[in-house]
């Protein structure tokens, strides 16, 4: 029985990618044999890390397309996150070993050759690393998958390098100056660290469940329009997260003591509806308590709400 996640337009995106690097890095080992550039190979060291790590992303990508179960009843999306941190520390590797055989070329002196054949199948890749790692990006924000936006942004890194490696191999081809050849691709591993860092990070804080503060003061925009129309009196324990494209969102909503259950019932719905318009790419689960604005007499003796944190920014 076929696999259908295989056959996810969300998918396809991936499959690309990986089809794509496996002959970029043919381009970029064949531009390193012809020149013997330390900069080019930082290039094509690069790409190998960006293989694996797109294989790791289209496993991710596959593992969090599977529907939510007993044992993952939030589905399976955060997934993306573990990949995205994965492929960051990838990136890191990679950097370290175009660091280091790019200060052995700047001891020992490079040995180049042919840079002019080499320097063109670099512009050549460069451009089609363009348009993947573009395609990739907005494929991830059509998606909400963190793991695809990190692979494109992957790409696009790549592509800096490419574009920092041909200003290199460019400058040793005009002032015959072979150590600046290596010294550009230490400069290209800097770069490669930042965009690690940077992925790292968004893969902690995907981990961490960290709000965004525009999605927040969004949701919070349509509780106080209910609260401003009269559909409710109020309300408070506002929460929300993320789980690849599925939004999850939490309140409770406190409503006069004479309101009938059927009226708060379609108000809180139409609290849903809005909240739908609002994130159109999402697909947005609310869990809605209903309470009665008197709520200290409602509640036992001894009860203790949570905090709530998120109310804090509320607009003025």
């Amino acid at each position: 029985m076929s696999d259908a996640r295989l056959t996810d337009p969300r998918f396809k995106p991936i499959l690309v990618s990986l089809l794509v690097s496996i002959l970029m890095l043919a381009g970029k080992v064949s531009a390193f044999v012809l020149t013997g550039s330390a900069a080019i190979f930082s290039d094509a060291a690069e790409s190998i890390v960006h293989i694996l790590a797109t294989v790791v992303v289209a496993i991710s990508v596959w593992y969090s397309l599977k529907p939510a179960d007993a044992d993952h009843p939030y589905g399976h999306g955060k997934a993306s996150y573990f990949s995205a941190g994965f492929e960051g520390g990838l990136i890191m590797l990679a950097a370290g070993v175009i660091i280091y055989s790019a200060i052995d070329d700047l001891i020992h002196g490079p040995e180049l050759q042919q840079l002019d054949l080499g320097l063109g199948v670099l512009v050549t890749l460069t451009l089609v690393n363009l348009a993947l790692g573009l395609y990739l990006i907005r494929s991830g924000k059509r998606y909400n998958n963190l793991a695809l936006v990190a692979n494109g942004r992957h790409v696009l890194t790549d592509m800096w390098t490419s574009i920092g490696v041909m200003v290199g191999v460019g400058l040793v081809i005009i002032t015959d100056i072979v150590w600046l050849d290596p010294l550009v691709a230490i400069a290209v591993a800097l770069n490669i660290l930042l965009t690690a860092y940077q992925l790292i990070r968004q893969s902690f804080e995907g981990l961490m469940e960290k709000s965004d503060d525009g999605d927040t003061r969004a949701i919070l925009s349509v509780l106080d329009a209910a609260v401003d129309r009269g559909a409710v009196a109020g309300y408070h324990q506002v929460r929300h997260r993320e789980t690849g494209s599925q939004r999850w969102i939490e309140y409770h909503l406190l409503f006069e003591g004479d309101v009938k259950l059927a009226t708060a019932h379609a108000a809180s719905h139409d609290v849903e509806e809005e909240l739908d318009r609002v994130f159109p790419e999402d697909e947005v689960i609310v869990t809605a308590h209903l309470e009665p604005a008197a709520h200290d007499k409602a509640h036992p003796h001894g009860h203790i709400e949570p905090d709530d944190p998120l109310t804090a920014l509320r607009p003025e």
